[in-house]
């Protein structure tokens, strides 16, 4: 079975992918003329909440449903998917998560302001957005097939098998091996009901309860990562600058990529492994962060495309660059086979010995939770647009029951199975955006002649 999943991820990330969604990325980067990144600080305006209006049409702020898209995205891709790039393709994978994460803000710019543009009603009649919306409302009814792609995959892709896999390793390496309590299928099972229990309470309250969970988790557990390896990258300040120099190098020669050839090349293999886990990473592309921001109390379209963009520069310029820095300086990625968030766990405490991983237990614990808490309203959201409103909360069983099955399963064959299925979402999502992109540049355009006489 890890064996299949494997074969079916690397399928599915075949070079029509990276095209579309890097090449897709570049050509709306192009498209706008790189116009919302020069209103860069127009969009903190609107995050800081200048531009709130309680009486506009949708279900969250603009702040809530930014904090909702990076609780899905400011998980386990930071701490274990960007120790898996560097033990796989050594420092220059990092580079090529940049890239991914560059291109990856203009499309999110794009997919978010279609989820405000073309918002669609639920079976209740409640406003929704999501790629499965834009693509019905914006296309036409004729392409619903691919709606029905992205929902069927979606329900799939927004089970949290990596995020509670990880989190289990974590809790067995950092807090019960050391202190001699035996690990095995027993302590697994009971830590996957204690996080059953904790999903259950918040997602059952819905959307507004999962936002204002994740708005006060997420400013927090940023900053306490930030803190935690501004400590490491302190302590080895000497070394700072040679690693920073080697991601840009090593991008290029690839001196320390261990994997599999793509193509026939160990260079192409790297910038495929930096855009995989770079896409893991933020999601850009995928569709999950439009289902959050469709959410947002706004008659503006461009105004969330615009917080929208925030996500790829907080989740993996800032944070996955942090990791990787923490990883490179301390040594760990030559001296250790540790991989996962076991890799980044070594790196903690390296620096910090004895409480440095359980201070990382700490951020991987928020991490991981609030992701719990985002995904299971994705997948909800899905099922919903399938099969009515009524019968969403189904949904909720099949991701507690996936809960216990991540806690129990390989961390290979659970992020083999997330790859392959983000990258059949991200088939009807780019497709819908580049098709649509045009209608995104008008409304853009109309946008900021308005803000310009404002």
């Amino acid at each position: 079975m890890e064996h299949f999943i494997k074969t079916f991820a690397d399928y599915a990330w075949g070079l029509p992918l990276v095209v579309l969604l890097i090449g897709g990325g570049v050509y709306l980067l192009i498209l706008s003329k790189f116009l919302p990144f020069r209103y860069f600080g127009h969009a903190l305006e609107i995050l800081r909440g200048k531009y709130d209006d309680p009486n506009d049409p949708g279900q969250i702020s603009h702040f809530k449903a930014l904090t909702t898209a990076l609780s899905s995205t400011i998980g386990m891709g930071n701490v274990a998917g960007v120790a898996v790039a560097i033990s796989v393709g050594g420092p220059g994978a990092m580079f090529w998560m940049w890239v991914s994460a560059i291109v990856g803000m203009s499309t999110k710019f794009f997919t978010s302001t279609l989820a405000i543009m073309y918002r669609g009603k639920d079976s209740t009649g409640t406003l929704q957005g999501g790629p499965m919306y834009f693509i019905v409302e914006g296309l036409g009814a004729s392409w619903k097939p691919l709606a029905i792609m992205f929902s069927l995959f979606g329900m799939l892709g927004a089970l949290p098998v990596v995020n509670v896999n990880q989190l289990t390793q974590a809790i067995n390496d950092i807090v019960l091996l050391p202190n001699d309590v035996e690990v095995g299928l027993k302590s697994n099972l009971i830590l996957a009901v204690v996080l059953v229990l904790l999903t259950s309470i918040i997602i059952a309250g819905g959307l507004r309860r999962i936002s204002t969970a994740t708005s006060k988790l997420v400013p927090f557990m940023v900053l306490l990562y930030f803190g935690l390896v501004l400590i490491i990258l302190i302590s080895n300040y000497d070394l700072v600058p040679k690693y920073f120099v080697l991601i840009f190098t090593d991008a290029f020669s690839a001196n320390f990529y261990n994997g599999d050839a793509f193509m026939g090349g160990v260079l192409g293999a790297l910038i495929l492994l930096g855009i995989r886990r770079g896409a893991f990473s933020n999601e850009a592309g995928i569709g999950t962060a439009p289902m959050a921001h469709g959410a947002a109390k706004t008659d503006e379209p461009v105004r969330e495309g615009l917080i929208a963009m925030l996500g790829p520069a907080i989740d993996t310029l800032v944070v996955c660059t942090l990791t990787a820095l923490a990883i490179l300086v301390t040594g760990v990625w030559e001296t250790t086979s540790n991989n996962g968030v076991s890799l980044t766990a070594a790196a903690f405490n390296k620096v910090m010995p004895n409480y440095g991983s359980y201070l990382l237990m700490v951020c991987v614990l928020i991490f991981s939770v609030s992701s719990l808490f985002s995904y299971a309203y994705y997948g909800s959201k899905c099922m919903s647009f399938l099969f009515g409103d009524r019968k969403k909360h189904y949904y909720n069983f099949i991701y507690i029951g996936s809960i216990v099955i991540a806690a129990t399963s390989p961390f290979s064959a659970m992020l083999n199975l997330i790859d392959g299925v983000f990258a059949l979402m991200a088939i009807p999502t780019m497709l819908a955006t580049l098709i649509l992109a045009p209608k995104v540049v008008l409304e853009m355009k109309a946008y900021f002649i308005k803000i310009k006489e404002n």
